[in-house]
C-alpha cells in the first residue's frame, strides 16, 4: 500500500496545483474533463499531455513556457502507477465520500485519470500489435523469397545465366577488375565523394557536443576524408555538407570550400576538401529533423558540383574525359538518401553508413510508452527517416557497419534487408546462379579509424613523480600545466586519486545519471577514485535543449544528494584539441574510462581512451562488445545495473595488475583501429562492389568557357564541339568544324551518346497530369503547352521544352493529334513516368543509353506477376488489377486498375516488394487508373537530372509546370533547385491519395510549405503563366 500512499499524495498535489488558474484562465482539471468529452480526439490530445521535458521533448527552445505543477503530477501518476492502483484509490475515495467539494473533485479526477491510464494502455497495445503485424508480413515476404530461390538448385545454372538474367550483355558498361586494393598501383587517380549533411562540419576546432547534430559523426567523416586523401591512388576526396550562413553559428560554416589536406607532392585540385552546398533557409541553422523537405535541393546542388569537378579532374589527369566518382558514400539517413539519388543520376556505386538507425529508435520509444506513434513521428520525423534508410538500402552496393550487432539486431529490422537472404544471394552470385531479380546490399564490418600520429604514451608506467611535478606542492615552473587540467582538478579535494572519466553529450541515452548514482552509492569507490564528467559545452542550462538541460540538472541534483563535492568534476567548457589532454590526465592518475550508454552503436571514445593507455568499462549493448573483443582491455557491464557498474570500476581501479594488463593489451592491439587499416579494408570492399556494379560511361557536353559569338548562333543547335578559345589557328578550326558537321548521327548502329539539341539557357518542363475521371488525357494538357510556348516564343531559339508524362509515346501522339502542338517542338519527351526518353529532333529515337542507365537491378520478368498479387487487397476481386500490355515496355510494366476497386497504396506495395528482395519504383498514374512498375532509378525527376548532366544545363535553370495534384510522383517534382509553377485548375483528378499510408510521413516532411522557388499561378492562361515566370525570375 506504500505505492498507494504516493499515489494519494500526487492526487492531493494535483488538487492543490489545480486550484490556481492556467495562463488561459482555465483550471487544469477542467481541461482533463474536457479531454474526456471529446472522445474522437482523446488519443491525440492525451498523448500531447504526456510529452514532458525530461524525456527528450521537442528539441527547439520553448522560450517563455511556464512550468506546470499539475502537468508534472498528472504525468507522474499516469506513467508511474498501474491502473489497478488508480482503481483502488478511486474505490477508497468513493467509500469515504462526503459533501465536501474537495472530496467530490478528488473522486471525479481520480476516475478521469484512471480512464486515461486505461486508454494509454490500449494505445500501447495497439502499437505493439502493429509491430507484430509488420514482423509477420516481413517474415512472410522473406519466406516467399526463400521459397522462390530454393526452386532452382544452386548448381543447375552456369555463369552465363547470371549474366543474361541480371546484367544484359548488350549494354556498354565499365567494369572494374576484381582485385585486392593495392597502394602500389600509382596509376590510379580516383575521386571519392563523402556526404554528411547535418550538424556543424569543419576541419579545425570542431564544436563537438554543441548540439545533438554535432557529435562523433562529424569527427568521423572529417578524419575519414583526410585518411582517404592520404592513401595512394586517391586523387581527391570531397566531403559534402550543408552551407550555413546563419548568425547563430561561426562564419566558417558559410565558406563554400575548406581544404582539409593536400599532399606535398600534389598538383591541381588534389587533396581532401569540405564542400558546402546551399540548401534550405539560407540564414537559419536548422536541426536534422527539419532538413527533410530540402533534401532535393541538396541533391541538385551536389550533382552540379560533382559534374563540374568530374570535368576539372578529367582535364587534369584523364585526358579531358570526365572522372566520375569512384564511390559516393552517404553518412546517416539524410545523406544516405542524397547518395542514393546521386548514385542513380550518375550510375556509380553507393556506400551507406547508418551511424544510428531510425527503426531501432522508433521501436525503443514505442516500448517506453511515453510518446504515441504520432508524437514520435511529429517530434523526430521518424517515418521520413526510416524511408530514407530503406531507400539507402535499395540503392547501396555496400553498407558499412561498425559491429556485427548492428547488422543482426538493427539493420535486420528493415524491410530491405534480411541477413539470411543476403547470404543466400551472395552464394548464388558466387556460383553463377541467377538471383531471380532479387538484391540485397553487402554488409561489411569496418571499425572506424583513429589518427594516432599525435598520441604520445609514456613508456614508463610510474607517472606519479611526473604528476607531482605538475600538481604537487613541489611543483616547478619548468612544465606548464595544460589549462584543461587546471579546469578539471580545481573540482577535486585530492586530485592525486585515480580518475574515472566519462566523455559524451548530455543525452539521456548516454546514461550518465546511472553512473553518478553508482559512484555515489559505492563508498569504497568514492574513497579510492574521483569522477570526471565531460558533458559537452554549456553557458546557461536554461538556454540548452530540454533533454540536455534535464540530464545536467539531474547530475547536479545527484551530486548534491550524495554530497559528492570535491569528488566529481563537471567543467562547463572544453575545446576539441584538449580532449587528448583529458585522456592523458586520466592515464597519469591510473584511472579508467567508462562508456555506460544504454546502447552504443560503436564507441569511438573507447578507442581513443585505449590509445592513451586507459583501461575501459563499457556497455554490453552495441559496438563495445566487438571493440573489447579486439582490444581485450576492459570489462563489459549492464548499463541498467548500478552495482555492476560500481563493481567493474572498483575492480579495475583497485587491482593494479589487472589495470596494467588492460593497459598493455589495449596499446598492443590499437593498430587494428588505425585509419590506414580502415582505408585499406574500405577500399578493398569498394573494389569488390565495383566489380559487380556496371557503370555507364557518361559523356557530357563540355562546359562553355565563354559565350558563343553571334556569328555562331545559327549553328548553335547542331551542338558543335570545337574550340573557340583562340588557341587553335584558323585551319584547325575549319577542320574541326568540317569533322563535326560530317560526323554521322550513329556509331556502330547506335546513336552517339553525346549528341544534344543545342546549348540552352534553360529548359521549360511541362509535367501536368491532365486526365479525366477514367484516366484518359484531356485537352487541358495541349492547351497548357500551347500557352507556355506562346509566352516563350520570343526566346524559342535560346530555350528548350521537355514533356514529362505518364502517357506512353503512342498515347501522347494520339492525345496531340487534334491539337496544334507539334512534338518536334520538344527537346525531349519523357514517357511512361520516366522509363523512356525520346528525342523528336532525332527522328523520335529512344535514348538507349538512358535505358542502360536505369537498367541496373531491374528485376524484369521476375517481378511482373508478383506485383498484381501484392497490389490487391486481401478481399479484392481477381480483376481489380490486370496487366495493360499496350502500355508495357522492357523497363516498364503497366497494370490497369478497375474503376471503383480498391488497391494497396504505393508505400504498402513497395514495402512488400522490399521484403522479397525486389528494388523497384512504383507510380499510380492516369487518375489512379493505372499502376506502373519501373526500375529503381527510373522516374520523371531522375530523367530531368539525367538530361541536366548530359546536356550541361544546371537544374536551377529549369522551370517545371505542375497542377495542384497529380500522379504519385508529384511530390518529387515539386522541390529541388528548379523553379516550380503550380497551375491552378489544370489538373482535375490526381492519384496522390494512393501514395502514403496513415503510418507514413506527411507531405510537409517531403516538401517545404513555403519556398521562393514555388509559385502558385491563378490559372493556366497566358497572363497567368507570364506572371509566374516574371515572379520566379
Amino acid at each position: 500500500m506504500a505505492g498507494n500512499e504516493w499515489l494519494n499524495g500526487y492526487l492531493e498535489a494535483i488538487l492543490d496545483a489545480g486550484s490556481g488558474r492556467n495562463s488561459d484562465g482555465s483550471r487544469e482539471e477542467e481541461k482533463i474533463k474536457n479531454h474526456k468529452s471529446t472522445s474522437p480526439s482523446l488519443r491525440k490530445r492525451f498523448d500531447e499531455k504526456l510529452k514532458f521535458e525530461k524525456f527528450e521533448a521537442w528539441k527547439e527552445k520553448e522560450a517563455g513556457k511556464l512550468f506546470s505543477p499539475t502537468k508534472y503530477f498528472v504525468e507522474e501518476v499516469v506513467n508511474s502507477f498501474d491502473e489497478s492502483d488508480l482503481y483502488r484509490t478511486w474505490i477508497k475515495v468513493v467509500a469515504t465520500r462526503n459533501s465536501r467539494e474537495r472530496n467530490n473533485r478528488l473522486e471525479n479526477m481520480c476516475w478521469r485519470i484512471w480512464h486515461l491510464a486505461r486508454k494509454k494502455k490500449q494505445i500501447a497495445w495497439d502499437d505493439a500489435q502493429k509491430l507484430v503485424k509488420r514482423r509477420l508480413e516481413r517474415e512472410k515476404g522473406r519466406s516467399d523469397a526463400a521459397d522462390d530461390l530454393s526452386e532452382i538448385s544452386e548448381g543447375e545454372k552456369e555463369k552465363g545465366d547470371l549474366a543474361q538474367t541480371d546484367f544484359p550483355t548488350h549494354i556498354s558498361r565499365i567494369n572494374s577488375d576484381t582485385q585486392i586494393w593495392s597502394e602500389e598501383d600509382k596509376s590510379r587517380q580516383l575521386y571519392i565523394v563523402l556526404i554528411s549533411l547535418h550538424g556543424l562540419v569543419r576541419g579545425e576546432n570542431m564544436e563537438l557536443g554543441r548540439d545533438s547534430d554535432t557529435g562523433g559523426q562529424v569527427k568521423y567523416v572529417v578524419e575519414l576524408a583526410r585518411a582517404l586523401a592520404s592513401t595512394k591512388g586517391i586523387y581527391r576526396v570531397d566531403l559534402l555538407t550543408r552551407q550555413i550562413t546563419s548568425p547563430e553559428v561561426d562564419s566558417s560554416y558559410g565558406e563554400p570550400i575548406e581544404m582539409l589536406s593536400c599532399p606535398s607532392d600534389g598538383f591541381g585540385s588534389c587533396g581532401a576538401y569540405i564542400v558546402r552546398i546551399p540548401c534550405g533557409p539560407r540564414e537559419k541553422y536548422i536541426l536534422k529533423e527539419s532538413l527533410w523537405p530540402y533534401i532535393p535541393e541538396f541533391v541538385d546542388g551536389a550533382l552540379g558540383h560533382i559534374v563540374n569537378m568530374a570535368r576539372a579532374i578529367g582535364d587534369q589527369v584523364n585526358a579531358g574525359k570526365p572522372t566520375w566518382p569512384y564511390v559516393i558514400h552517404g553518412h546517416y539517413a539524410d545523406a544516405g538518401e542524397v547518395a542514393a539519388r546521386l548514385s542513380g543520376a550518375l550510375n556509380v556505386p553507393m556506400v551507406l553508413t547508418g551511424h544510428s538507425l531510425g527503426r531501432n529508435k522508433f521501436e525503443q520509444l514505442l516500448k517506453q510508452g511515453r510518446l504515441s506513434r504520432e508524437d514520435i513521428n511529429t517530434t523526430y520525423k521518424i517515418m521520413r527517416r526510416i524511408e530514407a534508410e530503406e531507400l539507402g538500402l535499395d540503392a547501396a552496393d555496400m553498407v558499412v557497419t561498425s559491429t556485427r550487432q548492428e547488422i543482426e539486431e538493427q539493420w535486420g529490422l528493415y524491410d530491405g534487408f534480411d541477413i539470411q537472404l543476403e547470404r543466400k544471394l551472395r552464394v548464388r552470385r558466387r556460383r553463377g546462379v541467377s538471383c531471380l531479380g532479387r538484391y540485397m546490399p553487402r554488409m561489411v564490418v569496418i571499425p572506424p579509424g583513429m589518427d594516432f600520429s599525435s598520441v604520445t604514451t609514456p613508456d614508463s608506467l610510474d607517472s606519479d613523480g611526473d604528476l607531482n611535478s605538475l600538481i604537487g606542492p613541489d611543483r616547478t615552473q619548468k612544465k606548464p600545466m595544460p589549462p584543461i587540467w587546471s579546469e578539471v582538478m580545481r573540482f577535486f579535494t585530492n586530485p592525486h586519486k585515480p580518475m574515472i572519466l566519462a566523455l559524451s553529450r548530455p543525452d539521456p541515452k548516454k546514461n550518465v545519471t546511472t553512473l553518478v548514482k553508482a559512484f555515489g552509492e559505492c563508498q569504497p569507490l568514492r574513497e579510492l577514485a574521483n569522477l570526471t564528467l565531460i558533458l559537452g559545452n554549456r553557458e546557461d542550462l536554461e538556454e540548452m535543449s530540454n533533454s540536455s538541460s534535464a540530464v545536467l540538472t539531474a547530475v547536479l541534483k545527484l551530486i548534491d544528494k550524495y554530497d559528492l563535492y570535491g569528488q566529481v568534476a563537471y567543467p562547463k567548457h572544453h575545446k576539441q584539441p584538449e580532449v587528448p589532454q583529458i585522456y592523458s590526465l586520466a592515464a597519469k592518475t591510473k584511472g579508467v574510462f567508462i562508456n555506460p550508454a544504454l546502447v552504443e552503436p560503436f564507441g569511438l571514445t573507447l578507442i581513443e581512451a585505449a590509445a592513451y593507455g586507459l583501461p575501459v568499462v563499457a556497455t554490453k549493448n552495441g559496438g563495445p562488445v566487438d571493440i573489447l573483443k579486439a582490444l581485450n582491455n576492459g570489462l563489459l557491464i549492464d548499463p541498467h545495473d548500478q552495482k555492476a557498474i560500481a563493481d567493474a570500476l572498483l575492480k579495475l581501479v583497485a587491482d593494479k595488475n589487472l589495470w596494467l594488463e588492460c593497459r598493455k593489451s589495449g596499446l598492443k592491439n590499437i593498430h587494428r583501429f588505425s585509419w590506414p587499416e580502415h582505408c585499406r579494408n574500405y577500399l578493398f570492399y569498394v573494389e569488390h562492389c565495383r566489380s559487380r556494379h556496371p557503370t555507364n560511361r557518361l559523356e557530357v557536353v563540355p562546359a562553355t568557357e565563354e559565350p558563343m559569338s553571334e556569328s555562331l548562333r545559327g549553328v548553335e543547335d547542331l551542338s558543335l564541339k570545337f574550340s573557340v578559345d583562340g588557341e587553335l589557328d584558323a585551319a584547325a578550326r575549319q577542320q574541326d568544324l568540317i569533322e563535326t558537321l560530317t560526323r554521322k548521327a550513329t556509331l556502330n548502329g547506335k546513336p552517339i551518346i553525346n549528341y544534344c539539341p543545342g546549348r540552352r539557357e534553360g529548359l521549360y518542363v511541362v509535367a501536368t497530369d491532365c486526365y479525366n475521371n477514367v484516366g484518359i488525357a484531356t485537352e487541358t494538357l495541349p492547351l497548357v503547352i500551347k500557352n507556355l510556348m506562346q509566352v516563350m516564343h520570343p526566346r524559342s531559339s535560346q530555350i528548350g521544352f521537355v514533356l514529362l508524362t505518364g502517357l506512353t509515346l503512342s498515347e501522347m501522339i494520339e492525345a496531340f493529334k487534334s491539337s496544334q502542338i507539334k512534338l518536334e517542338d520538344f527537346d525531349a519527351l519523357v514517357c511512361s513516368s520516366g522509363s523512356e526518353i525520346y528525342y523528336p529532333w532525332r527522328d523520335m529515337l529512344a535514348d538507349e543509353d538512358y535505358e542502360a542507365h536505369i537498367d541496373y537491378r531491374w528485376p524484369g520478368e521476375h517481378v511482373k506477376s508478383i506485383v498484381m498479387r501484392l497490389a490487391k487487397l486481401e478481399n479484392g476481386a481477381d480483376n481489380d488489377i490486370e496487366p495493360c500490355k499496350s502500355a508495357c515496355n522492357p523497363r516498364c510494366y503497366s497494370y490497369t486498375v478497375r474503376p471503383g476497386s480498391e488497391t494497396r497504396k504505393i508505400d504498402e506495395i513497395r514495402q512488400r516488394l522490399r521484403m522479397r528482395g525486389f528494388r523497384c519504383n512504383l507510380v499510380y498514374t492516369h487518375a489512379a487508373a493505372r499502376l506502373i512498375v519501373l526500375p529503381l532509378f527510373a522516374s520523371r525527376t531522375h530523367a530531368l537530372r539525367y538530361l541536366s548532366v548530359r546536356w550541361g544545363i544546371d537544374m536551377s535553370k529549369m522551370f517545371v509546370f505542375l497542377g495542384e495534384r497529380g500522379d504519385t510522383d508529384y511530390e518529387d517534382l515539386l522541390v529541388g533547385l528548379h523553379k516550380t509553377v503550380i497551375l491552378k485548375g489544370s489538373v482535375e483528378y490526381g492519384s496522390e491519395m494512393l501514395l502514403h499510408t496513415e503510418d507514413s510521413f506527411r507531405r510537409d516532411d517531403a516538401a517545404p510549405q513555403e519556398s521562393a522557388n514555388i509559385f502558385r499561378a491563378e490559372g493556366y492562361e497566358i497572363p497567368d503563366i507570364s506572371k509566374a515566370l516574371e515572379t520566379l525570375k
